[in-house]
């Protein structure tokens, strides 16, 4: 998983049309983009389209962002949405892990209701979009075994601390931001499971995105959260490993095979540890 898509989930033109984006997922939204007023309307659309769209082959993952655990909303979400077996659920202004084993439980019991597959629905947690979330991102490991990613966003957060701005003159993050992200990375890994970087707010400049995209997979990230269709072939590409990573990664791989009691090879010249393997490992797991 590359690319997730974020798409209004009261706006069937907009659904039907991010089918053929190239997103790896989308995420049909209840939260942020569907008005107060619009919500049992947004859930009645998104409902359609996720059963249409589950008659459809090949298609993209279709997740849903659900409404907050601390609003009336979240309940009536999940049952709209459920029945047509959604690959996974969104969670936004996740607090710790303590959230997603809440947002389980509601799910694994919509699962039974529904007839669908014990535990097929996985969870994604947006896990700081609060200074309570920061502070939680240690607590994510053994939350539940749907938890398949944490992304981290700069949105929601630079209105709960009352920051002017999240990025500089230049579009880049400010130092509140940077740590955010860093810590967001090092949850993601110490819960064993993909770390999702944050929307490119600045959808119509796709050379920046492609160097946050850089960034990003340089520094560990696996995929990224796109909002406009346009973003998702430079995701798609920036997270994709090229042809010579692929080689290099087999040539490790195959090395540590041939010698299987060591904990050093050399390859061209260069001592390759185990690090590199896990290394080499991530990226044919991603290729794949």
């Amino acid at each position: 998983m590359r690319s997730y898509l974020f798409v209004p989930g009261d706006s069937e033109k907009k659904l039907e049309r991010a089918l053929s984006a190239g997103a790896d997922a989308l995420i049909v939204d209840l939260e942020d983009s569907v008005a107060p007023g619009e919500k049992a309307r947004g859930r009645e659309v998104a409902a359609a389209f996720l059963a249409r769209a589950a008659e459809q082959e090949g298609g993209p993952r279709l997740y849903v962002r659900v409404n907050a655990l601390d609003t009336d909303l979240i309940g009536a979400d999940l049952d709209a949405v459920m029945p047509a077996g959604p690959a996974g659920i969104v969670l936004p202004k996740a607090s710790g892990g303590q959230d997603v084993a809440h947002l389980a439980a509601m799910v694994a019991v919509r699962e039974a209701e529904y007839a669908l597959p014990d535990g097929a629905t996985a969870i994604l947690a947006i896990a700081t979009e609060t200074a309570r979330g920061v502070f939680a991102l240690g607590t994510y490991g053994g939350s539940s075994h749907r938890l398949r990613g944490l992304a981290w966003g700069g949105e929601d957060l630079s209105a709960d601390i009352g920051a002017e701005a999240n990025r500089d003159a230049a579009g880049a993050y400010t130092e509140p931001y940077r740590l955010v992200r860093a810590l967001a990375l090092m949850g993601a890994a110490a819960a064993e499971v993909d770390a999702i970087d944050a929307v490119h707010t600045t959808f119509r400049d796709l050379d920046a995105l492609a160097a946050e995209c850089r960034e990003a997979r340089r520094d560990g990230f696996v995929a990224k959260l796109a909002i406009h269709p346009a973003q998702v072939p430079v995701i798609n590409e920036a997270f994709t490993p090229s042809s010579d990573e692929i080689a290099r990664a087999r040539a490790i791989v195959s090395a540590f095979e041939a010698n299987p009691g060591a904990g050093v090879v050399a390859i061209d010249g260069e001592m390759i540890d185990m690090p590199h393997l896990k290394r080499a490992r991530r990226v044919l797991a991603r290729a794949g």
